[in-house]
C-alpha cells in the first residue's frame, strides 16, 4: 500500500475521528486531544461492527486509545492492542500530515 491522501486534518476533531476507504478497507483517523493523529481499523471485533471512528478517545496512563461505542473495549491507538483483553487486537497503518492534509500508508509493523 503507498501513502494515500485521506482528508484534510481540519476535518478530524479533537478526541474524535472519521472514518476514511483506503484501497478498500475502512480505516478510522483518529485525532486527540494533543493533536496527534493515528490511523486504526474502523472494525471493532468485539462488537462485530465498523464503528471505532465514533468511539470515545482518551488516555490510560500515557496510552492514547479509543474505546468502541458498542461495548466499551478500549483499543491503544499506537499498536491496535485491546487493552480489556489481551487476546484481541486491530490493525493499524501508518499515519502522517503533510500541509495540513492526512496521508495514510502500509500496515503498521507490529
Amino acid at each position: 500500500m503507498s501513502w494515500e491522501r485521506v482528508c484534510h486534518l481540519d476535518d478530524v476533531p479533537r478526541e474524535g475521528g472519521v472514518v476514511a476507504l483506503v484501497q478498500g478497507e475502512a480505516i478510522a483517523i483518529i485525532r486527540t486531544h494533543a493533536g496527534n493523529v493515528y490511523a486504526i481499523s474502523n472494525y471493532d471485533p468485539c462488537g462485530r461492527a465498523s464503528v471505532l471512528s465514533r468511539g470515545i478517545v482518551g488516555t490510560r496512563g500515557e496510552i492514547p486509545f479509543v474505546a468502541s461505542p458498542l461495548h466499551k473495549q478500549a483499543f491503544d491507538l499506537r499498536t491496535g492492542q485491546c487493552l480489556d483483553d489481551a487476546a484481541v487486537r486491530v490493525p493499524t497503518y501508518d499515519v502522517r500530515v503533510d500541509d495540513g492534509s492526512v496521508l495514510v500508508g502500509p500496515l503498521a509493523a507490529g
